[in-house]
């Protein structure tokens, strides 16, 4: 489920991910193109370009230049949790950021 507090290129990361898992984007699948998916998601065209760089960074997209993303094939030696275990180092990660600027909040206060 896509975090509404998201920013715009994590919620398309998030949207991407849940369709491998779900089986709806199979291995192999080719994504939409740059263009469509900004229209989709009504973001900028570098918005895409960053949700696709995290996509590659985190092993589930691949690209060739001129033909476009496609789903990587997980190996099977490769536990499907992955990708839930990296979706919550996400979240830590958020959730740091933001109890971050609650204590400097806080500290300014006093």
């Amino acid at each position: 489920m896509t975090d509404p507090l998201a920013q715009p290129y994590q919620r398309i990361v998030e949207d991407v991910r849940d369709q491998i898992r779900l089986g709806r984007l199979r291995p192999d699948d080719k994504l939409p193109s740059t263009r469509e998916l900004a229209t989709r998601y009504g973001v900028a065209h570098g918005t895409v370009q960053r949700a696709l760089t995290e996509l590659r960074a985190s092993g589930l997209i691949y690209s060739h230049q001129g033909k476009g993303s496609f789903v990587r094939q997980v190996p099977p030696d490769e536990p499907e949790t992955t990708s839930e275990l990296q979706e919550l180092r996400e979240q830590v990660s958020v959730l740091a950021a933001r109890l971050e600027r609650v204590e400097q909040a806080v500290f300014q206060k006093t």
